[in-house]
């Protein structure tokens, strides 16, 4: 795996305040890692679609999974270029005149042709995702059987072709709105964990349900 920071694209240089940009593949991880969803773009002959669905990462690839019927899952696995974007909002930021007001976020995105996993690895690879929802997930619950596998199609994307952009911090206010008598900061968000609650009865909670908070 190349940890290194990539020189970017054409479509991946990000050109409007490019201080945010960040290339390194460290920075990509950490964005994917802490997702559960992201939002898939493609073309095809009725227009431009932007569609959220499952993610996960295993390695260098970004995992995706469908209904074989699906029309975006057909377009991904055609060969054509599709652009999946990840974002995490952080805060809002609320400045000394309205001008601005900004966000913190961290924010991914991944350009690239789909390959389809071979048929024998989607059970590893679907058990992978349930490994992301809860670890020792895959361990318990009923896998996939041949029919359900058959009528699922699972795509990874190259972790290639990406930027990162981030914001973190405060208000950035001109020097003159300095003194104006208004409240000015940042208001935090968090996605976060809440307590577990269960569909019927058990006799013992897993563990990692236990601790899912």
């Amino acid at each position: 795996m190349d940890m290194k920071a990539r020189a970017p694209t054409d479509r991946t240089r990000v050109r409007r305040v490019p201080e945010r940009g960040d290339y390194e593949r460290a920075t990509l991880d950490a964005i994917v890692d802490a997702a559960h969803l992201c939002h898939l773009a493609f073309a095809d002959e009725r227009g431009v679609h932007c569609i959220p669905m499952a993610c996960w990462r295993e390695g260098d690839h970004l995992y995706l999974h469908g209904s074989n019927g699906s029309r975006l899952i057909r377009q991904a696995a055609s060969g054509a270029q599709v652009c999946v974007t990840i974002t995490h909002l952080d805060g809002l930021v609320l400045a000394r005149s309205a001008f601005h007001h900004s966000m913190n976020y961290r924010c991914a995105v991944i350009y690239g042709v789909c390959e389809r996993v071979a048929d024998e690895d989607k059970a590893a690879a679907l058990d992978a995702f349930m490994e992301t929802i809860a670890r020792g997930r895959s361990r318990e619950v009923r896998p996939g059987n041949a029919k359900e596998l058959a009528a699922t199609t699972v795509l990874r994307l190259p972790l290639d072709e990406f930027a990162c952009k981030t914001r973190a911090g405060g208000p950035k206010d001109d020097e003159d709105d300095l003194d104006l008598p208004v409240w000015a900061g940042v208001l935090p968000l968090e996605l976060a964990p809440r307590s577990a609650v269960p569909d019927g009865a058990y006799e013992q909670t897993p563990e990692y349900i236990a601790k899912w908070r």
